[in-house]
C-alpha cells in the first residue's frame, strides 16, 4: 500500500509497482533513442523483427538498471519529497523483491541482445547498466562530475540501437551519442536546480548543491546549450539527415540558447522549469525530424566522396573500351 499526501491509502498491482521501479518515463527515453539508432542507418524496408527483439532487451535493461538504482539509493530517497513516495521508502516492495527482479532483468536485456540480435549490441547494453550503477550512482554522493558521468550513460542507447540494426558502431552512432551526451546537459541541471534543496536533503552532490550560486551551473547551462547547435548540424554536414532537419536543429537549438540565457539572466525557478520542459520538447522534436529527413548515411562525408572518386576512376582504367568488346575476346 501506498500512501498519498491526503492521507488515504491505495493499493497497486504488481506490474504498476515494477513499472515505478524501472522508471518507466525514463525508459521510454532510453528505448526512443535506441529505436532512432536502429531507424537511422537503414535504407528501404525496416526488419520488424530484429527491431521488436531490440526494443525488448533494451526495455529489459533498463527497467532493470533503474530498479538496481532504486534499491541502492533507497535510504536516501526517503529524505526527500520528490522521492519518498517511490515503491520501496513507501514499503510497498521489499528491498529483497526489488533487488531480485532488477538482477533478472539488467542480465536478461543484455542476454536477449546477444541471442536475437549481435554481440556488439549486447555488450553497449552491458555498459550501460555497468557505467549507472558502479559510476554514476556511487558518484552521485561524492561529486558534481555525476552530471557528467550520467551524460555518458546516456549517450549510449542510441549505439545500441545503431550496432544492432548494423552489427558495427559507425559515424551516425557517434554523432547521435554525442548529441543525446550535450542535450542531457542543459535537461538535467534545469531539473537539478528545481530540486536543488531536495538533492542537499538526500544528501547528493548535484552541481547545484556543491556550488549554491549557480554560477556553475549557469554557465554550463548556456555552454551546452550552444554547443548543441554544431553537434546537431553536424548530422546534416556527415549525410545523416538532410537540410530540412538542419534547420529544424537550429531553430531548436536557437530555442534552448534563449531559454537557456533567460534563466542565466533571472535565476528562478520558472525559468528553470521553462528550460527543462524546452528540452524534454527539443529531443523528440529533433530525433523525429531526424528521422523523416534521412540522408544517406556516408556518401556525403568528405572520406565516401573521396573514395567513390577514387573507385570511379578505377572502373574507368580496368574496364574494356567499347571497341574491344565489339572485336570480342581473340582478336
Amino acid at each position: 500500500m501506498k500512501r498519498d499526501p491526503g492521507g488515504m491509502e491505495r493499493r497497486r498491482n504488481l506490474l504498476s509497482i515494477y513499472l515505478e521501479l524501472g522508471k518507466i518515463r525514463l525508459s521510454a527515453l532510453v528505448v526512443l533513442t535506441a529505436l532512432v539508432g536502429f531507424v537511422m542507418p537503414l535504407r528501404g524496408t525496416i526488419p520488424f523483427a530484429l527491431l521488436t527483439w531490440t526494443l525488448a532487451g533494451t526495455t529489459l535493461s533498463a527497467c532493470g538498471v533503474n530498479m538496481l538504482n532504486q534499491w541502492m539509493e533507497r535510504r536516501r530517497d526517503r529524505w526527500m519529497v520528490r522521492t519518498r513516495n517511490r515503491p520501496l521508502p513507501a514499503g510497498e516492495i521489499t528491498p529483497r523483491h526489488a533487488l531480485i527482479a532488477g538482477a533478472i532483468a539488467s542480465v536478461a536485456g543484455p542476454l536477449l541482445l546477444a541471442w536475437r540480435t549481435n554481440p556488439t549490441a549486447a555488450l553497449l547494453a552491458l555498459l550501460t547498466g555497468v557505467l549507472y550503477l558502479a559510476v554514476y550512482t556511487p558518484l552521485k554522493t561524492r561529486n558534481s562530475l555525476c552530471t557528467l558521468a550520467g551524460a555518458v550513460v546516456g549517450a549510449l542507447p542510441p549505439m545500441i540501437g545503431w550496432a544492432a540494426a548494423t552489427g558495427t558502431i559507425g559515424f551516425g552512432a557517434l554523432l547521435l551519442a554525442s548529441l543525446l551526451f550535450v542535450w542531457q546537459i542543459p535537461h538535467f541541471l534545469s531539473l537539478a536546480w528545481l530540486f536543488r534543496d531536495d538533492y542537499a536533503r538526500g544528501g547528493f552532490r548535484m552541481l547545484t548543491v556543491a556550488e549554491p550560486s549557480g554560477k556553475s551551473t549557469f554557465r554550463m547551462i548556456i555552454l551546452y546549450s550552444l554547443a548543441l547547435l554544431p553537434v546537431a548540424l553536424a548530422a546534416t554536414a556527415g549525410g545523416l539527415a538532410g537540410w530540412i532537419y538542419g534547420a529544424g536543429s537550429f531553430l531548436l537549438g536557437a530555442a534552448m540558447v534563449l531559454l537557456g540565457v533567460r534563466f542565466h539572466h533571472l535565476r528562478c525557478d520558472r525559468s528553470a522549469r521553462r528550460l527543462f520542459f524546452a528540452s524534454l520538447v527539443y529531443l523528440p522534436v529533433l530525433l523525429t525530424l531526424m528521422v523523416i529527413d534521412k540522408g544517406p548515411v556516408a556518401r556525403r562525408t568528405p572520406i565516401a566522396v573521396a573514395a567513390a572518386k577514387i573507385e570511379r576512376a578505377e572502373r574507368r582504367v580496368v574496364s574494356p573500351s567499347p571497341w574491344a568488346e565489339a572485336l570480342g575476346p581473340g582478336r
